[in-house]
Formats: structure tokens, C-alpha cells, sequence
């Protein structure tokens, strides 16, 4: 059973709004923390300042209680009416002062300075409260009933006999808390408001590049990448390609994959237009011994009816025998080739390149007498690993190539020399050369030197696509240098660092 989140979870943000959410989540965390840091640090200040004007009012009121004779006289004159200790006359005394004297844990007299500076009496539940803190010398913050909040500290009399407890209101500490905090809330709210708007446009902004990057993507994606021929238009700018960025970072990877993609493309589409040309030759090479044989048999089956000459009838089973033997040929050429292509191993054994030279030089001489044949070797025999009869074919396919292109009495020269790490066998004519329009091509299968499709001594066209796909199979290379008067091929073939023993060549 599969469970689908709504839309709305956290998953299905995009990008932008995760990070426009986390950078005003982030910012509310911090006007939050600076506001209760604040608040604290305010509210601690106060609290001293308070305490420090606490700590006069109780000293002073602790100076007069009980009444000294001096200030009983000047109280008689400026007697105000009202409950409470003589204290909270004294000049100095602050609006919303709470004074009481505690004897034996019990209420002598208790009250307050109401705002127009008159006594009033607190209820029995704040004396209370009064008695419980008369014990305490350090100021404390207590909740008077009726009253409020208050810093309360409690002091000996002047005779010592009584406890003056006395408490300022926090009424003041509390407002500007309050105001503090309002103020901060606006503000807060305004730079929330100010981020939002700024991080939208900024990470808008920063972002482009990662919408551009997206949107190459996409046209990418949208491509018809699995038929015929596709070029790959679209590229990230670079502009969004800068490698010192994470987004730069994205964009060139983008780029280097569509730069493969257009690679493998151009590559399939190659591979499969050779595949295309090479069943298209391939058919027609096989089409034309298949028509000869068939034209050939349906001759010889007529005659045999008829009782034709039976020179006629030899001569027609002689044709079939060649064609078939060509055929033959060409399909054994196919299934070399093809047998290359899918990477099987050849056998890798000591081959002697300068006897291996020697054979095909002579079997060319045989098959071209109206050539010049010349041989270079080194004083000492070539050996390298591999498979003896594929270079074999390899060294009789280029002499055989050499004299199908050429005329008669060109000199053809097969040397062969070595370098630190390499066999080097090449051959060169001095024939009328190789077209520069064809010389990219002259590996590839089913090019022939005339474009008519001449079989001039039944070549296939397959000689060289198969000396290069042997070499290849060697981990060797092949290159191909030709102009008018002179056409060299040269076959580099590694060494291996073998040395054959002295009983190799004995």
C-alpha cells in the first residue's frame, strides 16, 4: 500500500522557496535571539538601577524609624493623614512606595505612597507578603497583592529592635519592558517583510543561471534523440558555464554531457550509416556472382538438355567455380571483419616479421611480374607477438593493394626497421598515389581507388579495412601518406620488450 504526500509538504517546494523560507526562518531566529538578549540585558540594568535606588529608601527609612525627636516636630507641621509608618513622609520618598515595620514576625505598621503622595493602607495578603521577605537582606522581587510588582528589602531599625521592610513599585521597569518589546516586534516585522521582498529578487536573480541550466535540459529531453540524424543546438551560455561556481559547476557539466551525447550521436549515427553502405555493397558484391552463377547454371542446364558442346558446358562450370570461389572469399573476408569487430583475442605467439616479409614479397613477385619488387631488412630478424597468418595477411593485402593501383613497372619497396618500442614495417610505390579526397577513407570498407566499383583482379574493397582492423587487433596503428610519385604505408607494431631465444632461429 503506497502512501502520496499533498502537495503542500516541504518536498514539493521548489527551490526558490525553500530557500526564500529558510532565509526569513533564519532571520525571525535572530531578531528573536537579539530581542530576548536585549530585553534581558535592559531589564537587568533597570533591575540594577532600581536596586541601587532601593538601597536609598531603605537606608533612609531605616535612619528614622523609630521617629527621631527632630523629625516628629517637622512631621507635626506637615502632618499628612493616613495609615503607614512616619518614614514615607520623608522627603525623597517615591510615588508607590511600600513601607512597613515588622516586630516579632508580625506587622507593626504597613503601607504606600499612593501617586499624589498620600498613605494608603495595603491589604492583610501584602502584609503577609511583607513579613515572609523580613528576613531577607538582598532585594527581592515580590508580587504585592493589590499593588503590582515590587523590589522589596528588609533592613534593621535604627535601635535594631524592628525590621523596616521597604519596596519600590517595578511598574516603570515593567512599562519600559513592555515598550521595548513592541518596539522590536515592529521592527522585526519590517525587516521580515524587507528580507522577503530582497530574497525573492536576489535568489531569483542567483537562480537564472540554474533556470537556464534546466531549461537546456529539458530541450534536450525533448529531442527525438532515438531516430535519424540529431544535432544537439541547444547549450547551457557560458555565461552559466563558470567553473568557479556551484551553478558554473552544473552548467559545464551539462555542457561536457551534451558534448558526449552530440559525440555518441555522431558515432551511432556513423556506425549505423557504415552499417547502411555495408549491407548496400555487401548485397551488391554478393549480387553480381550470385546472377553470373545462376546465369551460368540455367546455360549448362539448357545445353545439358540439349545436348549442347560440352567445351561450352566445361567453360560455364568453370565461371560457376570461380564465382563461387569468389563469393567464398568475400564471405570469409565479412566474417574476419566481423569477427574483429567484436573483440576476439587472436593468438599471441612469436612471429618472425622479416621471414614473414621475405614469403610475401616473393608470393607478390610471382602474382605481379610486370612490378618491381624490393625488399629492406635489418641486419637482425624482427620479432614481435601476435598472430602469425593475420600479418601475414596483413603484409599480402597492402603488396597485393600496391600492384591492383598501380601500373606495370612501378617499384614497390617493403622495408622493414624497428624503434625503441615498435616494429615498423613500411610499404611504398611510386605509383600516381591517392586521391586527397579519398585518403581519410581508404580504411574503411568497400572503398575501392576508382569510384565505378572496378573489380580489377577481384578486389572487394575490403584489403585495407582488413589490414587496418588486424593491426588494430595487434594494438598496433597504421598510417597512410601519399601525393603523386610516392604512396607510403606504414605499420607500427609493439615489441613487447620480447627477445626471442637463440635457439629461435636455429
Amino acid at each position: 500500500m503506497s502512501s502520496s504526500l499533498p502537495a503542500s509538504s516541504p518536498r514539493f517546494w521548489s527551490l526558490r522557496l525553500r530557500l526564500v523560507i529558510g532565509q526569513v526562518v533564519v532571520l525571525a531566529l535572530v531578531c528573536v535571539g537579539i530581542t530576548a538578549a536585549t530585553e534581558l540585558a535592559l531589564r537587568h540594568h533597570l533591575v540594577e538601577q532600581l536596586d541601587s535606588q532601593l538601597g536609598g529608601t531603605s537606608f533612609r527609612s531605616s535612619l528614622m524609624s523609630p521617629e527621631p525627636r527632630w523629625w516628629r516636630h517637622v512631621r507635626r507641621d506637615h502632618m499628612r493623614p493616613g495609615p503607614g509608618p512616619g518614614f514615607l513622609d520623608a522627603p525623597g520618598q517615591p510615588a508607590g512606595m511600600v513601607g512597613a515595620v515588622v516586630s516579632d514576625g508580625r506587622t507593626v505598621d504597613a503601607g504606600y505612597l499612593t501617586s499624589s503622595g498620600r498613605r494608603a493602607e495595603v491589604s492583610r495578603a501584602a502584609q503577609a507578603q511583607l513579613v515572609a521577605i523580613a528576613s531577607s537582606r538582598t532585594p527581592v522581587t515580590v508580587n504585592l497583592d493589590g499593588l503590582g510588582r515590587y523590589r522589596a528589602v528588609a533592613a534593621p531599625s535604627r535601635r535594631g529592635d524592628d525590621v523596616i521592610v521597604t519596596g519600590l513599585s517595578m511598574e516603570d521597569i515593567d512599562a519600559t519592558m513592555f515598550q521595548m518589546l513592541i518596539i522590536f516586534a515592529i521592527v522585526t516585522a519590517v525587516a521580515l517583510v524587507a528580507a522577503t521582498t530582497a530574497g525573492i529578487v536576489i535568489i531569483r536573480r542567483a537562480l537564472a543561471p540554474l533556470r537556464r541550466v534546466a531549461q537546456a535540459a529539458s530541450a534536450v529531453a525533448d529531442l527525438p534523440l532515438h531516430r535519424g540524424e540529431v544535432e544537439l543546438p541547444v547549450r547551457v551560455p557560458e555565461r552559466d558555464a563558470n567553473p568557479y561556481t556551484e551553478v558554473g559547476q552544473l552548467g559545464s557539466a551539462v555542457n561536457r554531457m551534451l558534448d558526449h551525447i552530440a559525440a555518441a550521436l555522431s558515432t551511432r549515427q556513423a556506425s549505423e550509416t557504415r552499417v547502411r553502405q555495408f549491407v548496400a555493397d555487401a548485397s551488391h558484391e554478393l549480387r553480381t556472382p550470385l546472377a553470373a552463377i545462376r546465369g551460368y547454371t540455367e546455360l549448362a542446364q539448357r545445353m545439358g538438355l540439349g545436348g549442347g558442346d560440352r567445351e561450352a558446358l566445361a567453360h560455364a562450370m568453370s565461371r560457376v567455380e570461380s564465382e563461387t570461389a569468389r563469393i567464398t572469399h568475400l564471405v570469409e573476408d565479412l566474417l574476419l571483419l566481423a569477427r574483429l569487430d567484436s573483440g576476439r583475442p587472436l593468438q599471441r605467439e612469436p612471429v618472425d616479421l622479416s621471414r614473414l616479409a621475405v614469403d610475401a614479397v616473393n608470393d607478390a613477385h610471382v602474382a605481379g611480374p610486370e612490378h618491381q619488387w624490393a625488399l629492406e631488412l635489418p641486419d637482425e630478424p624482427v620479432v614481435v607477438p601476435g598472430d602469425a597468418a593475420r600479418l601475414h595477411q596483413v603484409v599480402t593485402n597492402l603488396l597485393a593493394n600496391a600492384r591492383i593501383h598501380t601500373g606495370a613497372g612501378t617499384l614497390v619497396t617493403t622495408q622493414l626497421t624497428t624503434e625503441p618500442t615498435h616494429a615498423v614495417l613500411q610499404v611504398t610505390d611510386n605509383g600516381p598515389g591517392i586521391p586527397p579526397a579519398r585518403q581519410s577513407e581508404v580504411f574503411e570498407r568497400f572503398v575501392r581507388g576508382d569510384t565505378s566499383r572496378s573489380r580489377k583482379a577481384g578486389s572487394t574493397g575490403l584489403g585495407l579495412a582488413i589490414v587496418s582492423a588486424v593491426v588494430k587487433a595487434h594494438d598496433g596503428t597504421i598510417t597512410v601518406k601519399s601525393s603523386p610519385g610516392h604512396t607510403e604505408f606504414a605499420v607500427r607494431l609493439p615489441l613487447d620488450g620480447w627477445q626471442p631465444p637463440a635457439s629461435y632461429f636455429a
